[in-house]
């Protein structure tokens, strides 16, 4: 559980996604937050965007991302809630190849740290699509900051022992 100096980094093209009805590029807090990070954390931020909070708005463009081979993981902020409008899990199980339960549930326990019991109104999940990675988080700074920090700055960095995502990533189209 550790960064192993010794490794060679790995920069990956990450694709940045804010879903919401409200939020413009000027305000978009959380995906500013996540842009920084992806930066900081040496990484490339391949291209950003908002969609309205539906289904087939984020699943079309999430298909595109998923279908260009410059990307190698998307990261969504927003529409993980309960409300009749936060649709983002749903939007992922209808392109998902495989689910990556661990996300949600170790996002929620890192939450939980934060905001208690609260954190039980989180959808947060991941999952695969076509060989690349999609993370979906909550719209709230600190939920983002959570997600980064906590789990996504470890896992999308090759050096990370015992084990990383990046290191499977010439290994998720296998069939």
């Amino acid at each position: 559980m550790a960064i192993d100096e010794s490794r060679e980094f790995r920069p990956i093209n990450i694709a940045l996604l804010t879903i919401s009805d409200t939020r413009s590029s000027d305000e978009d807090t959380s995906g500013d937050i996540l842009a920084q990070r992806i930066s900081d954390a040496g990484h490339n931020l391949a291209t950003r965007a908002i969609a309205k909070d539906s289904a087939s708005a984020i699943v079309s463009l999430l298909r595109r991302w998923v279908d260009d081979p410059t990307i190698d993981a998307v990261v969504s902020t927003g529409g993980t809630g309960l409300t009749g409008r936060d649709v983002t899990p749903e939007a992922l199980n209808r392109i998902k190849d495989k689910e990556i339960p661990g996300f949600g549930e170790l996002f929620r326990w890192i939450s939980y740290k934060t905001i208690g019991t609260s954190t039980v109104q989180s959808r947060a999940m991941a999952v695969l699509a076509g060989g690349t990675y999609i993370f979906a988080l909550p719209g709230s700074n600190g939920a983002v900051k959570d997600g980064w920090d906590g789990i996504l700055a470890e896992q999308l960095d090759s050096r990370n022992r015992p084990c990383n995502f990046v290191e499977l990533m010439p290994r998720l189209k296998e069939r």
